[in-house]
């Protein structure tokens, strides 16, 4: 009888991506191996550092080191937006050890938008840092990033969820991560809150065929947090734990079924 290979797809949503760190600590304490992951924008990041190597400890330390002043280097004027980048890439290099996504494990797909020409762009090799920096791009607030002559942007731009993406890599059973949400009473004060709560606004209606499309849908319950409430890290990541409690026993099923009848 063999074995599936499952893969996670790790949507985008800003702050409440660290969900994600959550997903993943729960489905390690109960063995569930994951073979793959492809992510879009803070889905992306979660999963470089997961592919490098590191623990879920280790990601929870480094949640909470996570201070965005530390990473803002402002451009002036702002032309192509106000964050140059520089010093996240940086920090995404640091920590997946400036190694290439074809070196990480389990098999990672980082998911970024063309701005050109509206289209998915799925890096599955060379520099991490330089394919995530590109797939958390936030239009507007920070400059894209070019790679290979191609103008990049977040990658929840063109697949929120990018399920899609983790079957074409193989996956026999996709478990998929939604965060997406929209805070109807968020604190606004900044064009930061402002362009945020747009894109949270325009992608509602995104990500509906994604659950059809995955065989476990997990969304939890952080949809009333905004998705630059990086204060909330323990509460998110909790969320993230319990939603895939609850789910285990559907996704031990689905396991359970592919392996009596192997699609």
């Amino acid at each position: 009888m063999g074995e599936p290979k499952i893969g996670l797809a790790l949507g985008s949503g800003g702050a409440r991506g660290f969900a994600h760190v959550g997903v993943l600590k729960v489905l390690e304490e109960e063995n569930i191996p994951i073979h793959m992951i492809a992510g879009s924008s803070m889905g992306a990041l979660v999963a470089a550092f997961y592919g490098a190597g590191h623990s879920i400890e280790n990601m929870l330390k480094i949640a909470h080191s996570f201070q965005r002043k530390f990473f803002i280097d402002v451009t002036m004027p702002p032309k192509l937006g106000f964050i140059t980048g520089n010093r996240i890439k940086e920090f995404i290099r640091l920590f997946t050890h400036n190694k290439n996504i074809e070196q990480l494990n389990p098999e990672i797909a980082i998911v970024a938008t063309d701005i050109y020409n509206g289209e998915k762009v799925v890096f599955q090799s060379g520099p991490t840092a330089e394919a995530v920096r590109a797939s958390i791009s936030i239009p507007g607030i920070f400059v894209p990033e070019v790679i290979d002559g191609k103008m990049l942007v977040d990658g929840g731009v063109a697949d929120r969820v990018p399920v899609s993406v983790v079957k074409e890599m193989g996956a026999d059973i996709v478990i998929a991560v939604d965060v997406s949400g929209l805070n109807k009473n968020p604190e606004i004060t900044n064009i930061y809150g402002v362009i945020l709560q747009s894109l949270d606004i325009m992608q509602q209606e995104l990500v509906q065929n994604r659950e059809l499309l995955s065989d476990i849908y997990l969304r939890p319950p952080i949809q009333h947090f905004s998705s630059y409430a990086y204060d909330k890290i323990d509460t998110l990541v909790q969320a993230g734990e319990e939603v895939t409690r609850k789910a285990l026993k559907e996704i031990k099923s689905v396991i359970q079924s592919w392996k009596e009848n192997p699609r």
